[in-house]
């Protein structure tokens, strides 16, 4: 066989591992999280239509190019992360792109200090660079939040720190309060300013103890997501000071960011902020029970070596690593549901290294149920069919 085609069969195989996936999270019986957009359009429709009058008055009129409900969920914003403004964006992408654009030009300075697993370093394809004239240099390649050292010792002036909270492809990883402050304050001795990447801030209070307008007062600027954690369609929004979020709105505008109408988006947003965000708290208590109970299930099972990281989550999600090839994770994981209704692990299983698989686990409503004993009886399923399939593959 070719290299073009072992290639071909490979996404052929892992293309159908992702659609049966897919139909094991619609149709598990007991899951950890069942985010809403897994769910049919038909589905996600009827909750919003459910769920949207009791958020704001369907009776009035549509939005016109950001005005009336997306107002309104901007002003809510403002109000959640003590911030004197707000503006809705259609993604994250581009509502951090124009704040660190905006602050570049207010400091005369378009570098950005960030970690090298931050979301425009690994996931944005150069953007910064290529579409905002910033020029992003790392503080820190490791798999923790940077320190105030590191952010003193960058070799050259910065304009702006941006710092993920919380760091996802670390492992979803916090700082303390005080390292949190201390790194702001080694920003500031830079005279830059400090910009958060709070795309799952809502969830960091827990951690941080502290409410969210005063772990956002640190900052000089905020994004946060609509549909990570809140589980709405979509959309971002962009909170500070009212004159950079006035400049964002026309650098919005000449982004493509202007939407005639986005109330579907809005709404969904505004469901999120009532319903799940005062439900964080109890996810994130609830992650922590079922990591607990992962690393306690594997060590039963015999499992040689693994890894729930961090120990006791920061946030409402976390890492699971095992000593096994992905391909044989992720078809385990797959059968387990198709077996028994139990989906245990229901994202992707990603390469750490040779013969090592990584995956996340969010802790949502459905997630709630699980008590440890759960966890242990499905871990010690899911090992079993991780046997199985690699006696298969050993064949």
């Amino acid at each position: 066989m070719t290299d073009t085609a072992e290639q071909s069969t490979e996404q052929s195989a892992q293309e159908r591992l992702r659609e049966r996936r897919s139909v094991a999270h619609r149709t598990a019986e007991r899951v950890l999280s069942r985010a809403g957009f897994r769910r049919t359009l038909r589905e996600q429709l009827a909750l919003l239509q459910d769920a949207a009058p009791r958020v704001y008055d369907l009776d009035e009129p549509g939005d016109i190019y950001g005005n009336r409900v997306v107002e309104a969920l901007e002003e809510r914003v403002a109000t959640l992360l003590g911030t004197e403004s707000a503006a809705f964006f259609p993604t994250g992408t581009m509502a951090q792109q124009i704040a660190l654009r905006c602050w570049a030009g207010r400091t005369g300075n378009p570098t950005v200090a960030l970690h090298a697993l931050a979301h425009p370093e690994v996931h944005e394809r150069d953007a910064f660079s290529l579409v905002s004239g910033l020029h992003p240099v790392r503080v820190t390649s490791e798999p923790r939040p940077p320190t105030a050292d590191e952010v003193r010792d960058v070799a050259e002036p910065f304009g702006a720190l941006m710092l993920e909270l919380p760091l996802r492809d670390a492992g979803f990883l916090l700082p303390s309060w005080e390292e949190l402050t201390e790194v702001v304050e080694a920003a500031r001795e830079r005279d830059a300013v400090v910009h958060f990447d709070g795309a799952r801030l809502w969830e960091s209070t827990v951690h941080f103890g502290r409410p969210l307008d005063e772990i956002a007062g640190l900052a000089d600027s905020v994004y946060v997501s609509f549909y990570k954690s809140l589980d709405g369609i979509g959309g971002a929004a962009l909170a500070g000071p009212k004159t950079l979020v006035e400049e964002a709105k026309t650098w919005r505008h000449r982004y493509g960011g202007m939407v005639f109408q986005q109330f579907p988006t809005v709404l969904s947003a505004l469901v999120g902020l009532e319903r799940e965000l005062p439900r964080l708290p109890e996810y994130v208590a609830h992650a922590r029970v079922v990591a607990a109970a992962l690393r306690e299930g594997f060590a039963d099972a015999g499992v040689p070596w693994t890894r729930v990281h961090p120990e006791e989550p920061h946030t409402h999600e976390f890492q699971v690593w095992l000593p096994y090839d992905t391909d044989v994770l992720g078809e385990a994981a797959v059968r387990q549901a198709e077996g028994t209704g139990t989906l245990l692990f229901g994202a992707p299983w990603d390469r750490g290294g040779p013969g090592l698989g990584v995956t996340e686990v969010t802790v949502r409503a459905d997630g709630l149920m699980w008590t440890a004993g759960d966890v242990k009886a499905a871990v010690a399923d899911f090992v079993a069919r991780v046997t199985e399939v690699t006696a298969e593959v050993s064949r």
